[in-house]
């Protein structure tokens, strides 16, 4: 995880928010992230991860931010880069293209 290969991790759920009505599915959102940021900055590399919080997971840090949204202290779905929260509930683009552009990536032209 570096500034210019940045981590993307979408945490969430089959089942859409309580308090996110007419958003999308988690993985919508985690699939849409992925298209816009490969059109928004192509060629230029980052990973990005959906992590199902109702499933078994192995890695404790992913076990405890888990907990953290089951414990209603994040909504779903949390976008965090580079360990860092970026946004939650009703994903808004902007705040993680804004991100991205901090960690030196260039909108296409």
């Amino acid at each position: 995880m570096t500034e210019n290969h940045p981590v993307i991790e979408v945490f969430g759920a089959e089942v859409i928010c309580a308090s996110c009505v007419n958003a999308p599915s988690s993985k919508d959102t985690y699939e849409w992230l992925q298209a816009a940021i490969s059109r928004k900055f192509p060629e230029q590399p980052f990973t990005i991860r959906y992590i199902d919080i109702e499933q078994p997971l192995e890695s404790t840090r992913d076990q405890e931010w888990a907990e953290r949204i089951q414990n209603d202290e994040f909504f779903y779905p949390l976008v965090l880069i580079n360990n860092e929260v970026i946004c939650e509930g009703y994903i808004q683009i902007q705040p993680v293209f804004s991100t991205l552009e901090k960690l030196g990536f260039v909108p296409a032209e």
